[in-house]
């Protein structure tokens, strides 16, 4: 090689490392902001700069582009081209969706098992923060699930999620989940980003998801209807195991009041249970009173879009918030002072399951089933032409 071609290559690495170094220098001082936003640990920012310089440096030959990418549970992660992730850290969580709550995430405390952290400001892992004010929807379907439980998820999005105009009117729907505690839980949260990248369907909040926790899953979902998606004029909380009919939802609905509306199956003077043996316990030191004030059972429910944010603000107000969610939603409303709406037709809600023939299934709302599989082969013989009665 002649030397004007030795000098000409030399220059083109020294024109490469003096990019590269003005790429580092980038990348630390995006790097430093982050810190300084996220207020993370010293430790974990250094840790950070060093591999996205090692990173970054090595890679640079193979002209594969990368990006970084702040995910909403307050994680940096570098991204190739293709997708691969190639570093991820993650930092201490900090305020990134304001919610409704206004304590901090850290004081979140239960007095006692039988209470729940609540009101406090839990942050969204996933969020559709845009969609409903796109769609601007006229009933919102919230169904509170299990993050592990994506076969109810894809069922529900094979049935009666799939209704999006019914009646000439726009239906949205939406599963909340919480964290999970399991020992897959990162490979478990890939796997519901990946979920969520598809159906755009999934908000996920960072409580522990937990039976003793319901009260603050549905709690959050008032705070999100309230956040996100307050233009639309109903919304229903029904339980991942339901079969809904969305026709006769929608028919209903449309006669119903716009505002302090709230109904379902209803409870009366239900009696407390004071066998500490009952999934329902209370004992009388936590619960002085004998009987509950009205409520509708939790497995599912329709209210007016009005009520979001009053039964968030009445929640801050009561003394406490008990772990029964739909008993706690009665609560607030008794603390408000807002009476439910009771349907004469007490059959268009179910708790039990009732056996399937067209006639009742196409007059009802919402029933219990056995299975997941019952709910999808019931609803598939719904859709059937011919006369349902």
């Amino acid at each position: 090689m002649s030397p004007d071609h030795l000098h000409a290559a030399g220059g083109g690495f020294e024109c490469r490392r003096y990019h590269l170094r003005i790429g580092f220098i980038v990348l630390l001082l995006l790097s430093l902001l982050i810190w300084y936003y996220l207020n993370s640990d010293v430790l974990n920012i250094w840790t950070t700069m060093h591999i996205l310089y090692n990173t970054t440096y090595s890679k640079a030959a193979s002209a594969r582009s990368f990006f970084i990418k702040i995910s909403s549970e307050s994680n940096l992660t570098i991204v190739r081209e293709n997708g691969k992730t190639v570093f991820t850290t993650g930092f201490r969580k900090t305020q990134l969706h304001r919610t409704l709550s206004s304590t901090t995430h850290e004081q979140c405390t239960a007095r006692s098992k039988y209470q729940v952290a609540y009101p406090c400001t839990y942050h969204y892992i996933i969020n559709e923060e845009e969609r409903c004010a796109q769609e601007k929807p006229f009933l919102v379907l919230m169904v509170p699930v299990a993050a592990g439980n994506k076969e109810a998820r894809e069922i529900i999005r094979r049935t009666w999620g799939s209704e999006t105009k019914v009646m000439d009117q726009l239906v949205s729907m939406y599963f909340m989940l919480g964290e999970t505690n399991a020992e897959n839980k990162q490979y478990m949260q890939e796997m519901l980003q990946n979920e969520s990248s598809t159906h755009h369907d999934i908000i996920q909040s960072d409580f522990i998801d937990s039976y003793n926790n319901l009260t603050i899953k549905t709690m959050v979902i008032m705070e999100w209807l309230a956040s996100y998606c307050h233009m639309a004029s109903y919304a229903m909380k029904v339980d991942s195991d339901i079969f809904l009919n969305v026709n006769k939802l929608v028919s209903v609905v449309l006669q119903a009041p716009r505002e302090n509306y709230l109904t379902g199956l209803m409870a009366y003077d239900a009696i407390v249970h004071r066998d500490p043996n009952s999934k329902w316990y209370f004992p009388e030191a936590v619960f002085p009173r004998s009987s509950y004030p009205p409520y509708a059972l939790g497995l599912g429910y329709v209210f007016s879009m009005d009520l979001p944010k009053k039964l968030v603000d009445g929640a801050k107000q009561l003394e406490q918030n008990v772990y029964i969610e739909d008993v706690n939603i009665g609560l607030i409303m008794d603390h408000l002072k807002i009476s439910y709406t009771s349907h004469s037709d007490q059959s268009l809600f179910n708790v039990f399951p009732i056996p399937f023939n067209r006639c009742s299934y196409s007059s009802l709302i919402a029933t219990t089933t056995n299975s997941m599989s019952d709910l999808e082969n019931f609803w598939l013989e719904l859709q059937k032409p011919g006369p349902r009665c």
